[in-house]
């Protein structure tokens, strides 16, 4: 079984979720009908838990096809035990009640129910105030019943601060959170201590970097990386100190991994589960490509201890601050 985390009454997610960014495009061609199949193969592994958004392709539209092949096997009742967390990504602008609730309308067709479990929002542009206009219709919308609660994606301290003063409750922040990317820490995390509101963190295996299958491998040429995440978390590894120090990291992770008999992946995601307030980690799923189900369940068989964690900083302590490099959380999409 794997582990679930409630936050809030009537929801509990798995401690990790599939992420669906992979279904995009940018990551390549994913077959319908093999993902869907999959998605029901992770559903009866106990990973019942879904990340995604209305900017993800048709990672909606993949939800509301598994969820009606899901009640036709196994019946309505079985519609409980899996959530969707789905994400309301618009375009800066005007954010009146029906703008809002038109894209929260499309959402619930496509993934064909009458409530979604959490909407995570995302705004591009902070010098456009009209993030605090969607922010109070989609708490509006959530008071009427098509949205369990309300969650955001990619928001800095500042701005979460401005929220919470304007009496806007909001469950969640969805940010990037690593081995490498420690910036949650900073900020982001002692105000969350103090407000009572969960982190679910994307990143924690730089898109499959933190791996066993790069150590001791040459840095790769641009055009060998050949998924959106590797571009990103390339630029990140670099970032951050580069890919000589980059495998220095990987072979303390590697020692420690031999030491629980697990994989560098087990120990990366162990080490952002434990941190506090961090509800749950978000792993990339290739659907119908490949899988690592049985690989992510020894995750929860692991208790890092304080060599482990010592031998982690003595690579990291290395390495640039990348809160002074890049900026608060989201501050990379801004």
């Amino acid at each position: 079984m794997i582990p679930q985390k409630e936050i809030a009454p009537d929801l509990k997610i798995c401690r990790i979720l599939n992420g669906l960014w992979q279904v995009s495009g940018s990551h390549g061609y994913i077959d319908p009908t093999k993902a869907i199949h999959d998605m029901l193969d992770y559903h009866n592994s106990g990973f019942t838990t879904w990340d995604l958004a209305d900017i993800y392709g048709p990672a909606e539209l993949f939800i509301g096809k598994f969820r009606k092949t899901l009640e036709k096997l196994k019946g309505k009742e079985e519609l409980k035990n899996s959530q969707a967390l789905t994400k309301f990504v618009p375009n800066p602008g005007p954010m009146s009640k029906n703008i809002v609730a038109h894209h929260i309308n499309n959402s619930l067709e496509r993934m064909a129910t009458d409530c979604l479990d959490l909407v995570q929002f995302h705004w591009w542009d902070y010098n456009d105030p009209n993030y605090v206009e969607a922010l109070i219709h989609l708490s509006d919308l959530r008071n009427e019943g098509k949205i369990k609660h309300v969650g955001l994606t990619n928001f800095d301290t500042e701005r979460l601060t401005k929220i919470k003063d304007l009496g806007i409750n909001v469950l969640s922040n969805q940010v990037q959170y690593s081995i490498l990317d420690s910036r949650p820490e900073k900020k982001m995390i002692p105000f969350c201590q103090k407000n009572s509101i969960f982190l679910l963190s994307y990143g924690a295996l730089l898109g499959g970097f933190l791996s066993d299958a790069y150590i001791d491998k040459p840095e790769p040429h641009r055009g060998s990386l050949n998924t959106a995440s590797l571009q990103k978390y390339h630029n990140m590894i670099n970032a951050w100190g580069g890919w000589v120090l980059f495998q220095e990291l990987l072979h303390v992770l590697s020692q420690i991994s031999k030491k629980h008999n697990c994989s560098i992946a087990n120990i990366a995601t162990s080490f952002i589960l434990a941190k506090p307030v961090v509800a749950g980690v978000i792993i990339g799923t290739r659907l119908g490509i490949s899988e690592h189900r049985n690989d992510n369940s020894k995750v929860f068989e692991i208790n890092l201890d304080s060599e482990d964690y010592s031998m982690i900083e003595s690579v990291t302590k290395k390495s640039q601050n990348l809160f002074e490099v890049i900026g608060d959380c989201g501050s990379e999409y801004r």
